[in-house]
Parts: structure tokens; sequence; C-alpha cells
């Protein structure tokens, strides 16, 4: 009977060992994905900034510095490949290349040819849905479409062979178009997208989607130096990426339950953003505006007189 306890208490103690190895083991590959989308998102954003088309990135702010939107494709690319590196199966890691890459390419077209004078004036979802109705079709609506087609691809790649019913394949699809516009919406002064990211996207590092979302904050965390300091801007390219591949980790975390409610939260913020001021409410908050402001250049003085009306300054 000693034999049979000291025996017992061997296996115990070595699965204990083992499975302290093997959470040491997922920290230590999580660090190593989000270190790779670290150094992918620089050499990217170098690359770009070198291309031949870098002048059509270019656009000047209200202190009359020329502010690059390299970051977006940037973000767009090493966000998608880490994540890829850090999907648990083939299918995951596809979707992330397909929502990461589609999203990151539809909001740069929209980046550049919505700056048009006749796409101006098209803002909201509202703005596009009456270009159409008018025979128009508008950059954004093209980022719509493209980001709800590359969103349900991505969804149905990640849920291949699970035995998924449709209907929770259509709400992951919902949370991936949805995360990819809400992060969109947040990019209104610098840095403020990737410090919501970090912030809603950190719990999913420790989650059964860790290295996924890993990847895409590396990436992401990589960018907000330059982006905080007004030398790049990640613009629709970059947060629209950014959203949709912390939305996918989110389906590849959560339950039914949770994906449905994180929709519907997310549906809520959209709605609401359509009549509030996100801006105003984070400078309405002491606490909310003390992290919106850290690191980023003191305000100055503005002039809106020189801005037209459906662009808003990033001071």
């Amino acid at each position: 009977m000693a034999a049979d306890a000291v025996r017992r208490a061997g296996s115990a103690g070595a699965a204990r060992g083992s499975s302290a190895g093997r959470a040491l083991a997922g920290v230590l590959s999580r660090v190593a994905v989000a270190g790779a989308g670290a150094v992918a998102a620089r050499a990217v954003l170098g690359a770009v900034r070198s291309a031949p088309v870098a002048g059509a990135l270019e656009r000047v702010n209200h202190r009359g510095t020329t502010v690059s939107l390299a970051a977006g494709p940037a973000l767009a690319v090493a966000a998608a490949g880490a994540a890829a590196l850090g999907a648990g199966d083939g299918g995951t890691r596809a979707a992330a290349l397909t929502v990461g890459l589609s999203a990151g390419a539809v909001g740069l077209y929209d980046d550049v040819v919505g700056q048009r004078p006749d796409q101006r004036q098209a803002k909201g979802f509202r703005g596009h849905l009456a270009a159409l109705r008018a025979g128009r079709v508008t950059s954004g609506l093209v980022k719509i479409g493209g980001i709800g087609a590359a969103s349900l691809a991505a969804a149905a790649l990640a849920d291949r062979g699970r035995g998924v019913h449709p209907v929770d394949t259509l709400v992951s699809a919902g949370v991936l178009a949805g995360a990819a516009n809400l992060a969109n919406l947040f990019d209104l002064r610098p840095g403020r997208a990737v410090k919501v990211g970090l912030l809603a996207g950190g719990p999913l590092v420790a989650g059964r989607a860790g290295g996924l979302a890993a990847g895409a904050l590396g990436a992401a965390g990589a960018l907000l130096p330059d982006d905080l300091r007004e030398r790049v801007m990640l613009g629709d390219g970059g947060a629209n990426a950014l959203g949709a591949l912390l939305g996918l980790a989110a389906t590849r975390t959560l339950g039914r339950s949770g994906r449905i409610a994180l929709l519907a939260g997310i549906a809520g913020l959209t709605l609401a953003s359509e009549r509030v001021s996100f801006t105003a409410v984070i400078e309405a908050h002491p606490v909310l505006a003390a992290v919106d402001r850290w690191g980023r250049i003191p305000a100055v003085p503005v002039d809106r007189s020189q801005f037209t009306a459906s662009a808003e300054p990033r001071p």
C-alpha cells in the first residue's frame, strides 16, 4: 500500500509538472508570436514608406505635419500574418489571413479613393446608403460590402468541420464585421484605436485563441509610438484589420451566449456613434481622457475653418 501511495504521489507530481510546462510553453509561444508581429509591422512599415506609392499615402494634419497612412497596410499585413502564425488550426489560420488582409485592403481603398471630392460627401452608414439610392457607389460602400463578405468567409473557414450551426457562423461573421467597423470609429485621435485594441484584446491573449490575439496586438503595439507622435496613422485599412482580427479571436474564445452578447454590444455602440461623439464622451471623463492623451503630442489651438465638414482633425 505504501508503494502504491508513492506511485500515486509521483504520478500527481508529474501531472502537475507537465501542466506547468505546457502553460509555460503556451506563454512563451504567445510572446514569440507577438514579437513576430511587431518585427513584421516595423519591416512592412519601412518598406511601404520607401515604396514609389508612398506619396499617395501622405496626408497633412492640422499642425502642417505630413502623416503617412503607411501604418494601415503595415498593420494589416503583419497582424494577419502573425495572427495566422499563432492560430491553433488550419481553418482559423485561413480565416485570419482572409479577414485581416481583406479588411486592410478595402479599408486602404476607402482611405485613398474616399478623399476624392465626389466621395467626401457620403459619411456614415446612412450617408453611403443615401448615395446608393441616388445611383452612386461610394468607396465606403465598397468597404462595407468587402468587409462583410470577408467576415462571412472567415467565419465559415474557422467553423469548417466543427459541426457548427449556420446561425452561429452568421453571428461570428457579424462580430468580425462589427468589430472591424467599431475599431475604425475610434481612430479619430493619434493612438486611440491601438490603445482600445490593446485594452479590449489583452484579455483574449490568455484565452483559447491567445496566439491569434497576440499576433495582432504585437503588430499594433509596434506601430503605437509612431502613431502617437503623428508620423503615421492607421486609417481605415489598419483599424479595420485590427478590429476584425480581434473579433475573430473573440469568436474563437467565447461560447454562443458570449458571441451573441458581444455582437449586441458592438451593434449598440455602433448605433450610438451615429448620435454621440466618442471623443466627447472620452474627454468628459478624466480617467478616459488621461489614457487617451497619454503619449500624444500636447494639443494646440486649432483654426477649424481650414477643415471641411467631412474631416475631423486629429490633435
